[in-house]
């Protein structure tokens, strides 16, 4: 199974003076927890609802005023668009995450592909699976 029948998608994305205010009400809004942070078509970074809570208003930023760029994830794992599931599993696992940025042949976001859209679509013990080695501590 391919990543473009599971992947979600179209994907929304933020510029990186976008303020953590306006990204966490984009992602309310569309009902996601990750925003893939762009400079045009570029991707540099990764912002998630994680990112905003324990990164920026555990520590007093005041999520008006401070822009996605201040707290993302600047090292994004990404997975080609015509990679099977395995393939994204198999990274998930070596670098430790749940969620993999899906992109074009131009590395341009295409879609999100997380854990849970792999546990909804195969078998559970797959997904048990990969669970099980990205939960574990580096």
């Amino acid at each position: 199974m391919h990543l473009k029948e599971l992947m979600t998608s179209p994907v929304a994305t933020v510029a990186p003076d976008t303020s953590l205010a306006d990204a966490a009400k984009k992602m309310l809004a569309l009902d996601i927890g990750l925003l893939p942070v762009t400079n045009g078509r570029e991707i540099v970074g990764i912002v998630s609802d994680r990112d905003i809570t324990i990164r920026a208003v555990a520590k007093g930023m005041d999520p008006k005023r401070t822009g996605v760029q201040e707290v993302m994830t600047k090292e994004v794992f990404t997975c080609p668009v015509g990679s099977d599931v395995q393939t994204a599993c198999s990274l998930m696992e070596e670098k430790q995450v749940r969620r993999l940025l899906v992109v074009d042949a131009d590395h341009s976001p295409v879609g999100i592909i997380s854990l849970g859209d792999i546990a909804l679509h195969l078998r559970r013990e797959q997904a048990g699976g990969v669970l099980n080695k990205v939960s574990q501590p580096g």
